[in-house]
């Protein structure tokens, strides 16, 4: 992973949780309730896992070529887990510079092991009590018995303390969710751009 220093000039938010937490499902509705003009981009995640497997709207790649993405510098961001590997493409810099607010989904681990990225990253879980991640797993069916408790058991395994950490329970609505992430989003941006979206 690399990271060019020049785009800590707009925030980077960057999303991540336990499996089931509905991630997916908070960020497809708050991207639905901003305002078309809000300067906010959010970023497809480069996969080794076919679409078929339901959830995000991801990139499907294989690993040769998640491999050689990632040889020629073409990931921002890049992980392994659960089996697949994750990146996140470095035009997210771009966009950055470009005076937008970007929104990635990550994870913890991952995240943990970044020292924080810049002054402008804006780290949020979503979460939700172990009962209904359970539930939720189960009724995706993407994963065997087995993988869904792993998944279960490595949802525990993660101390977030940074002090900018903003968490969102997604144990009620969808909607309530949504909402807080896009209240959070909405205060990141300048003046100028809430000003706009009034």
């Amino acid at each position: 992973m690399s990271f060019d220093a020049r785009c800590a000039m707009t925030p980077l938010v960057y999303v991540m949780g336990p499996s089931g937490a509905g991630k997916d499902s908070v960020m497809k509705l708050a991207r639905a309730m901003l305002a078309p003009d809000m300067p906010v981009a959010f970023a497809h995640r480069y996969i080794t896992r076919a679409v078929e497997a339901g959830g995000e709207n991801h990139v499907a790649v294989t690993a040769a070529e998640f491999a050689l993405r990632r040889t020629h510098g073409l990931f921002a961001f890049h992980w392994q887990a659960h089996g697949n590997l994750y990146g996140i493409g470095r035009e997210v810099h771009a966009w950055r510079n470009a005076g937008l607010t970007v929104v990635v989904s990550g994870s913890r681990e991952h995240f943990l092991g970044l020292g924080g990225i810049d002054d402008d990253t804006w780290p949020v879980l979503i979460t939700a009590p172990a009962e209904r991640l359970a539930e939720r797993l189960a009724a995706r069916g993407r994963e065997t018995a087995d993988a869904a408790a792993a998944r279960l058991e490595r949802g525990e395994a993660y101390d977030m303390t940074d002090p900018r950490l903003t968490t969102i329970r997604n144990d009620g609505t969808l909607e309530a969710a949504a909402r807080a992430f896009v209240s959070l989003i909405v205060r990141l941006q300048p003046s100028s751009a809430v000003r706009r979206r009034a």
